[in-house]
């Protein structure tokens, strides 16, 4: 059957039908339109809009944070570079500070730092400090928490020579 048939075929259907059926059958189509409209232009850009928000919300805060980041990168890398022996001494310092929940053992551009029973807040600020003072940089982690103090141990990069 080609479309020029089945078009007649439609019009003498449509034809045949009473004014209050041809009515319904437009009705119908109406009502079949305008849920089409809804579920394909209209549902989707409000859902859009309510949720803009949230969206803008969460990436205007990943941005900050970025930010954050990438001040504190271009701050770091501002700052004068530190020989080997020294970024050792800072090290040894900053895990003095820890007191006797740390040793420290430095072999090479390494230094394994093995914690007992540390404060979570004595922790963050001693990698803080190896950051920013022996330019440290932390390759591997292995903590577990006991109540609100840290065990476990933390291999840091020292800075090769310059």
């Amino acid at each position: 059957m080609t479309l020029n048939e089945l078009q007649a075929q439609l019009r003498e259907r449509w034809a045949r039908l009473e004014t209050r059926e041809r009515r319904m059958v437009l009705a119908a189509g109406g009502l079949i339109l305008l849920a089409l409209l809804w579920w394909v232009a209209v549902q989707p850009a409000l859902r859009t809009t309510r949720e803009a928000p949230l969206q803008i919300a969460r990436l205007e805060s990943s941005l900050q944070q970025m930010r954050a980041m990438a001040a504190e990168a271009e701050q770091l890398r501002g700052t004068p570079a530190v020989n080997a022996s020294q970024a050792a001494e800072a090290l040894k310092a900053a895990a003095q500070r820890l007191g006797t929940g740390a040793r420290l053992n430095l072999q090479g551009d390494r230094a394994t730092v093995t914690l007992q029973g540390v404060r979570g807040e004595a922790l963050l600020a001693f990698l803080g400090e190896a950051r920013s003072t022996a330019r440290a940089r932390p390759l591997e982690a292995q903590l577990t928490r006991s109540g609100d103090a840290y065990n476990g141990s933390l291999v840091l990069a020292l800075p090769s020579a310059p």
